[in-house]
């Protein structure tokens, strides 16, 4: 082999990898950030628009249902950017700068604050409900009523019913007599 082709694959192999890792940085940073960047804003121009129901001529139970559920989006939002902002970032530096395997205890490190990551970028699922829970009393009522009435009567039901009612045996037959008879002799 010519040290001129060795050169070449090298820098083949160079300009593909800087190409993939342009392209994995973009992806992450449009997949990453792009959602954190839409969801800021939107809440942004939600709490703008409370700030103006003020002015407008609303009912004011309407008017504090609209605060509500602006106070939730809000939350759902700064709860999103918290959990999502670290694992993100973290991917990106790692893209950038990577740990080799050989290096075990950088390398574990590593896939420690991963894992940890990675967990709280899964509450951000997770926190839906216990953050309407908190900020809705709607929401609170309306748990209550499944929780209480349809799903606790049905396990009352299912689980505690017990039927204790003797009831009479409608299947007799009829007694035949000529069995009568011969079991008599």
């Amino acid at each position: 082999m010519s040290t001129s082709s060795v050169s070449d694959g090298i820098l083949k192999f160079a300009t593909q990898y800087s190409i993939y890792s342009g392209f994995i940085i973009f992806s992450f940073g449009v997949i990453g950030f792009l959602p954190i960047v839409i969801a800021s804003s939107f809440s942004v121009l939600a709490y703008r628009n409370v700030r103006h129901l003020v002015r407008r001529q609303l009912p004011i139970v309407r008017r504090k249902l609209e605060k509500q559920i602006t106070a939730m989006v809000l939350m759902r939002v700064i709860a999103f950017v918290c959990l999502t902002l670290p694992y993100n970032a973290y991917r990106i530096y790692v893209i950038n700068f990577p740990t080799p395997q050989s290096m075990r205890m950088a390398y574990a490190i590593g896939r420690l604050i991963q894992a940890i990551l990675l967990s709280i970028l899964t509450t951000n699922y997770i926190m839906n409900f216990y953050l309407f829970l908190i900020f809705s009393s709607r929401f609170r009522r309306q748990v209550k009523f499944i929780l209480v009435k349809i799903c606790w009567q049905r396990w009352k039901y299912w689980c505690c019913s017990t039927n204790n009612q003797v009831e009479p045996d409608n299947n007799i037959a009829p007694r035949n007599s000529q069995i009568d008879s011969e079991e008599n002799i």
